[in-house]
């Protein structure tokens, strides 16, 4: 958005309206109403009367409104050029008469040259830098901007010539720049605007698919995690112990199943998978790292 917080046409119309004419000219009531070739005629004798006042006096504020204002129909017809895109006519008008003012301050009309030639230039420059700053999502260099351009346009003709999407080396040959700057210059085109993440991916999806496509944090990563830290901690178990564990949790047998498979009772079952879970969860709140292999643990005595 432009940063001034009101259209430079009505600013001007509202100092216009405070500065003093000077006697030598006839006051004009609205400029904006004068045709196209009284504005040109009119301009001429202006600019001849601004370069003999004295910037900063009433009567130099008076005449170069006026200008302004006669010139805004040059703003609005560069406008329109710029139409289809996403900011509004008005700010478009706004930064375009900020040019006409500009064009204004460096014409010299000794030079003989139409006002018009002269200012359109300046006028679509300043339009065109306001979209370059500010339109785009991501900042990027003003030199990957500006090599965007430059791409689309050679991607056009390319396309043409060879009947097929151009590769990056036969970019680079045209543009006579280096493969790796039209790359980084294809990369710089993805911030020129950003997708909602609640719009489709494409248009037979239904809304929020890109949300759907982006990356979310996998609950089996815990799993894997506990598998490495448990891993030495199994390790260090005995033989009987490691077979309990892989009875109840790889082959989820029942207690009773496995007292019947090692010759024990139930209720041994019960307590030795209690001791043995034991040992592993509080060898996975230690945070100390072991030293070296750990060492086959010892059932207490009467638990065997």
């Amino acid at each position: 958005m432009p940063t001034t917080t009101h259209t430079a046409s009505v600013r001007s119309a509202s100092q216009r309206a405070h500065a003093v004419p000077p006697v030598d000219l006839p006051e004009i009531p609205d400029p904006r109403t004068v045709s196209t070739t009284d504005a040109r005629t009119l301009s001429a004798c202006l600019f001849r009367r601004l370069a003999a006042l004295e910037e900063g006096t009433p009567e130099h504020q008076y005449v170069r409104n006026t200008l302004v204002e006669l010139n805004l129909s040059l703003v609005k017809f560069a406008a329109v050029r710029f139409a289809g895109r996403a900011e509004p006519m008005e700010d478009i008008v706004q930064v375009g008469t900020i040019g006409l003012i500009k064009a204004i301050n460096r014409f010299d009309v000794d030079r003989e040259v139409e006002f018009a030639s002269f200012a359109l230039p300046t006028v679509i420059g300043e339009i065109k830098r306001f979209f370059r700053d500010t339109s785009w999502s991501v900042r990027v260099p003003r030199r990957l901007q500006e090599l965007r351009i430059d791409l689309a346009k050679a991607l056009d003709v390319l396309e043409q010539e060879l009947g097929r999407r151009p590769t990056s080396a036969e970019l680079a040959r045209y543009l006579q720049v280096d493969e790796a700057e039209v790359v980084q210059g294809e990369q710089a085109a993805n911030g020129y605007t950003a997708q909602s993440l609640d719009s489709s991916a494409t248009d037979d999806e239904a809304p929020s698919a890109v949300v759907r496509r982006l990356g979310d944090v996998d609950p089996a990563f815990d799993i894997v995690d506990s598998v490495a830290a448990l891993k030495p901690l199994i390790a260090g178990l005995d033989e009987r112990d490691r077979l309990i564990l892989s009875l109840r949790f790889g082959e989820e047998l029942t207690q009773s199943q496995i007292g019947e498979r090692l010759g024990i009772s139930q209720m041994h079952v019960s307590r030795l998978l209690a001791r043995i879970l034991t040992t592993l969860r509080d060898g996975l709140m230690d945070d100390t790292p072991p030293e070296g292999p750990a060492a086959p643990s010892r059932a207490p005595a009467g638990t065997r």
